[in-house]
């Protein structure tokens, strides 16, 4: 069996000794990470390395970032979504590990509906639906891992009537999210849990991870030939509490068998 988290991080230095106390503790073949607000240079590769894992980072100062760190051997990394699109924000990178392709994700926020914020998130959800379709075949084996900033559906939100038509739950990020679902793409968590939640991600303000005020907008997304071999998968909420956590709690697949 392998098992496979992403996890946005909010702070690769911030919380180091947080994620590594996870890492040794969960015991992920495979992590994705988002939100490393950090450039390459200031990686933690020999700390990740000190534990026995390989990274693949596409990292920025102060903004976003993407990594993935594997058990395995690492191979045909590639950073962003290799277009002609200009665009400077770390948010994607791919990689080849235990005979499967490998995405980390982190999709724009969006900030207000309207705004050009809003329009960069539209823009590059569409951007990342043209990059899976050029890259990869729905019959292989693809794991596509991180943070969406969509929440799917109603069901994915403690509260949907008061983040209603916002960033998060908006019906055209939704589609957008279901159209790139609908190249073959199952959503882990839904093939293990159908009721309301779980959820992944709890607003800082507010009070509301005491609440449960929570949304699910962190994802693992497999291919079919995954979907089928998908024994397990959860949050794990433990993650959102104690001293500085990080805002998003991680989410973990287990396939047996990659």
């Amino acid at each position: 069996m392998i098992k496979v988290a992403t996890w946005n991080i909010n702070s690769i230095r911030a919380r180091l000794e947080r994620l590594i106390a996870w890492m040794e503790r969960a015991s992920p073949d495979v992590v994705c990470l988002q939100e490393l607000k950090a450039p390459d240079d200031e990686f933690p590769f020999d700390e990740i390395a000190e534990i026995g894992y390989t990274s693949a980072v596409y990292g920025q100062p102060t903004y976003n970032g993407v990594a993935i760190l594997s058990r395995g051997p690492i191979d045909c990394v590639v950073r962003g979504m290799d277009d002609a699109a200009e665009d400077g924000q770390a948010r994607i990178v791919s990689a080849r590990m235990f005979g499967a392709s490998v995405v980390s994700i982190y999709a724009p926020n969006g900030g207000e509906v309207g705004s050009d914020k809003w329009d960069y998130k539209l823009e590059w959800l569409d951007r990342l639906d043209r990059y899976v379709a050029n890259r990869f075949q729905p019959n292989e084996p693809v794991l596509l891992c991180g943070d969406f900033n969509v929440a799917p559906e109603d069901q994915d939100v403690a509260n949907p009537q008061r983040w209603k038509e916002s960033v998060l739950c908006h019906p055209t990020g939704r589609a957008k999210l279901k159209a790139l679902m609908e190249r073959g793409y199952i959503d882990t968590i839904r093939l293990h849990h159908h009721d309301q939640g779980p959820y992944s991600w709890w607003d800082y303000r507010r009070l509301a991870f005491p609440k449960g005020d929570g949304l699910r907008i962190d994802h693992i997304l497999v291919s079919q030939p995954l979907a089928d071999r998908c024994t397990g998968a959860y949050v794990d909420r433990d993650e959102r509490k104690g001293k500085k956590p990080s805002d998003h709690a991680p989410v973990v697949a287990e396939v047996s068998d990659l």
